[in-house]
């Protein structure tokens, strides 16, 4: 009998990590009927993240009244795996979607990310996975570290919750209120990009204007980001200015390791780690994973290149299954990556290619489970 694992991230705006696998799996079951095929979806920590993990690891999904974007009563969510680890996605109550038509940086909040946190910790889960990504933010974390016990005080002495356009306004900083239930637990920050706090490629010059940030809101919010830096280094003795990741999210990347003492890790590790990949692959034939499209981004760590890494020291062949493919691409093949099939079938760019990539990504595998069969493999 046999073995295929399949682990695929999402195609961006296309299908879900979840809708790739199952539609993989019925593919190669058309060519082998009993095969032995283990699905573990990958989101990249924003949306859809916990119900990804959930799909890969089983456990449930708990539902609490916490604060949104401008600290509004919302529901908002995280899943506990059947292992006790709690997944956490930032976008489920700090996400662009949720703001809509009013995207305004300058005072939205992260404070709802940390009661999530805070929930989860007094469940009694030691282990947490925060998933950065698609935040409407750029307050560095200080919501959410106000959630949990964290004060922030100003000039006048007066407590506040800050929001990107009042991190300048911080003064003290007391971390002697931090929620003890916090105290011994593990908190994993799952972070795909490396940009560092402020500057021309810090958090409100490269993501500010997607939230909603014009020229002007840009450069407030920077200085906000390297005040809020330099007063970390003075008053708590933690430089996040040169953590590579720590302007993801609006900040909230350097954020997580300044006042909740998180390890910043990308997340095709922090989903391989979790779901114990090595003891899962090692015994399989072959492994299919894929993205929207591979590039000399993805060689940098991605899903692919992370899935193809570990492969490589198994000994077990990968087949990258993608939208679209780059140039320059050449360096997947050396780190383990067998093969490489874009779904692109008839060759048409992406407004084209999105309503047929289910049909697109059917036919591919087919086409490929065919070839295999044909090979006796």
């Amino acid at each position: 009998m046999k073995k295929f694992v399949l682990i695929p991230d999402s195609f961006k705006g296309t299908m879900t990590s979840v809708e790739i696998c199952r539609i993989m799996d019925e593919e190669i079951r058309k060519i082998y009927p009993d095969a032995d095929i283990v699905s573990i979806p990958v989101a990249d920590g924003g949306e859809g993240s916990v119900d990804a993990f959930l799909s890969a690891c089983g456990g449930k999904k708990i539902e609490l009244t916490v604060k949104g974007p401008y600290l509004e009563e919302m529901t908002g969510f995280y899943g506990v795996l059947d292992n006790g680890t709690a997944v956490i996605e930032m976008a489920a109550c700090a996400g662009l979607p949720l703001v809509e038509n009013n995207k305004n940086p300058l005072k939205t909040s992260t404070y709802g990310v940390g009661q999530l946190i805070l929930h989860a910790a007094e469940s009694g889960c030691k282990k947490i996975i925060v998933g950065l990504g698609g935040s409407c933010t750029n307050d560095a974390g200080t919501g959410a570290a106000a959630a949990c016990g964290v004060r922030f005080y100003n000039e006048e002495g007066k407590e506040f919750i800050p929001t990107g356009g009042t991190l300048s306004e911080i003064r003290k900083i007391d971390v002697s209120g931090f929620a003890p239930e916090l105290k011994d637990v593990e908190i994993i920050t799952m972070c795909d990009i490396d940009n560092p706090l402020y500057g021309p490629f810090g958090a409100a010059h490269v993501f500010g204007p997607q939230k909603g940030a014009d020229e002007k809101m840009v450069l407030i919010l920077d200085e906000g980001l390297r005040d809020i830096s330099e007063l970390i280094k003075t008053q708590l003795g933690k430089d996040i200015s040169v953590i590579p990741g720590s302007g993801a999210a609006g900040g909230m990347g350097g954020g997580m390791v300044a006042f909740f003492d998180s390890k910043l890790q990308m997340g095709i590790e922090t989903v391989l780690d979790t779901v114990n990949f090595n003891d899962v692959a090692k015994d399989a034939d072959m492994i299919f994973t894929g993205e929207g499209k591979i590039d000399t981004q993805s060689i940098r760590g991605k899903v692919v290149i992370g899935v193809a890494r570990r492969a490589k020291s198994l000994g077990v062949p990968v087949v990258a299954v993608v939208g679209d493919i780059g140039d320059d691409i050449e360096l997947a093949y050396e780190e383990g990556v067998s093969g490489i099939f874009s779904i692109n079938r008839v060759a048409v760019d992406f407004k084209l290619a999105k309503k047929r990539s289910k049909s697109d990504l059917a036919l591919t595998m087919n086409n490929l489970m065919r070839f295999i069969k044909r090979l006796n493999f």
